[in-house]
């Protein structure tokens, strides 16, 4: 037995063939509109029913016929206009021709600009040309696409069928866009990196290993971009950024895909105050500029990226909010009975900075409304930072949290080469216990042995950011193509 889908792509190919039999080719190799739809309706608002006649081309979206008059929306990527096709205008061969045109067809056409007596803006057609021939029906349009997996499986389906899905990647681009010009006039160079490394550096994360086959060697897609950056910074480039892809090879959840876009920076002969002042400013410009207000809501919650952030040291955060102060407890083993007596459950194999982090994530992180800097880490959370002015147990860096999301991570950064060789080693030591640990990158030790000026730096996570601004709980409604289990 055929199913309701097989039935209706044989009746496409069906029309098809009736398209060919008349002669048309229906995958032409161009078509030039002279307008689009948003460029139309601008037209029509300048000079009403005197505009000259335009060419438009989109994708048929709804089609309704009524004898010898026949309406159609058509959606480009600038959004929808409705067409009014008349047998007395078109003629008995090109209006018999709308028979085997289907919703999901692209089409041009050809007329003038009027308003129906609806007040709805039309064009009435004098031509149209087939362009692409559907084979496959679009998702009902009167629920559009409601299986989620398949929204970001068939993403493709999900952006014909769901403006809120479309204007939300608009919005990504301009977020990005919007990003880049900040940073380009605070005097910041945008450069390229690697993606394929020997070694992965730069973050506390598990890698993707893959093998080059003509070097004959295991390489590492990047889990962050900071050391070739600082590497440039030696070289002279005193403020420079990437915009790239990273790759940690972790968890999936509603904040973490494996596949992610994050922003870093850094600036020479600065440190994690003027980060926090760079964050601040920029945040509060990128909101500005694509929702017209430093006012958002996120999760039902009202935020304001406004200036100035809230500033909470991270010991006295987690002393507030679970009683624990991380100083009473040197070791991960006294760290770790504490917090069991909380209910908490330890994995013995965690090193104390891993279980601070815990303590954060459980307790701090949902606090964190309003946005907020959690400043000064312990040094063994942060292997690349700079011990903090006064206190060598802490490292000069701070996390930004806005609605209990991390959206930022900056340090003052470490250009030390002889206490970051040894940071290296004493992390290299806990790698037996926990593969998420630095791996010493001998070429960059090098690189600041050279000498890397006082310098801050900063990474924002793309992703997060874009579901802020857009009000979206899933990373995946913010990313194009989502990592996936593959279907059998």
């Amino acid at each position: 037995m055929t199913s309701r889908l097989e039935r209706i792509t044989e009746q496409r190919l069906d029309s098809l063939n009736r398209i060919r039999a008349r002669g048309i080719d229906p995958y032409p190799h161009s078509y030039c509109p002279s307008h689009t739809v948003q460029e139309a309706k601008t037209l029509f608002e300048q000079q009403g029913e005197h505009s000259p006649d335009i060419s438009l081309a989109g994708r048929i979206m709804s089609k309704r016929s009524m004898g010898k008059m026949s309406f159609v929306d058509i959606r480009d990527g600038s959004g929808k206009i409705q067409l009014s096709l008349r047998y007395n205008v078109l003629g008995k061969k090109r209006y018999d021709l709308l028979q085997d045109i289907d919703i999901g067809d692209i089409i041009g056409v050809r007329g003038k600009l009027f308003r129906t007596k609806a007040g709805e803006l039309t064009l009435e057609a004098s031509d149209f040309t087939m362009l692409c021939k559907s084979l496959r029906p679009l998702p009902e349009k009167w629920h559009g696409l409601v299986d989620i997996e398949k929204r970001y499986r068939q993403r493709y389906l999900d952006l014909i069928s769901n403006e809120e899905s479309r204007n939300i990647f608009i919005l990504r681009s301009r977020i990005i866009t919007a990003i880049r010009s900040f940073l380009d006039k605070q005097g910041f160079l945008e450069v390229e990196t690697p993606v394929l490394q020997p070694h992965a550096g730069g973050a506390l994360a598990r890698p993707f290993v893959t093998h080059h086959q003509a070097l004959d060697e295991d390489f590492y897609l990047r889990i962050a971009l900071e050391l070739h950056l600082k590497r440039l910074v030696v070289g002279g480039f005193d403020r420079v950024y990437e915009i790239g892809r990273a790759f940690r090879n972790e968890g999936i959840s509603v904040r973490h895909n494996p596949e992610f876009t994050l922003l870093e920076c850094y600036q020479a002969y600065s440190d994690y105050n003027d980060m926090m002042r760079l964050v601040e400013e920029m945040l509060a410009h990128i909101a500005q500029e694509i929702l017209g207000n430093t006012r958002l809501v996120h999760n039902g919650q009202t935020i304001d990226l406004g200036l100035p952030w809230q500033r909470l040291y991270l010991r006295e955060a987690i002393k507030n909010y679970c009683d624990i102060d991380f100083e009473d407890y040197p070791d991960a083993d006294s760290l770790g009975a504490r917090m069991a007596e909380l209910g908490m459950e330890v994995d013995p194999s965690k090193g104390r900075g891993k279980l601070i982090e815990e303590l954060i994530s459980t307790f701090v992180e949902p606090k964190l409304i309003q946005p907020t800097f959690l400043l000064d880490y312990p040094v063994e959370m942060s292997p690349l930072a700079k011990r903090k002015r006064g206190d060598n147990r802490l490292v000069e860096r701070f996390e930004g949290f806005v609605d209990g999301m991390e959206v930022a991570n900056a340090f003052t950064e470490l250009n030390d080469p002889l206490e970051q060789r040894e940071r290296f080693r004493q992390q290299l030591k806990e790698r037996v216990a926990d593969e998420e640990v630095e791996i010493a990158d001998e070429d960059f030790l090098q690189a600041l042995e050279y000498g890397m000026p006082p310098t801050g730096g900063l990474g924002i996570g793309i992703d997060r950011l874009v579901m802020l601004l857009t009000n979206q709980q899933s990373i995946r409604e913010v990313i194009l193509f989502p990592q996936l289990k593959a279907k059998e």
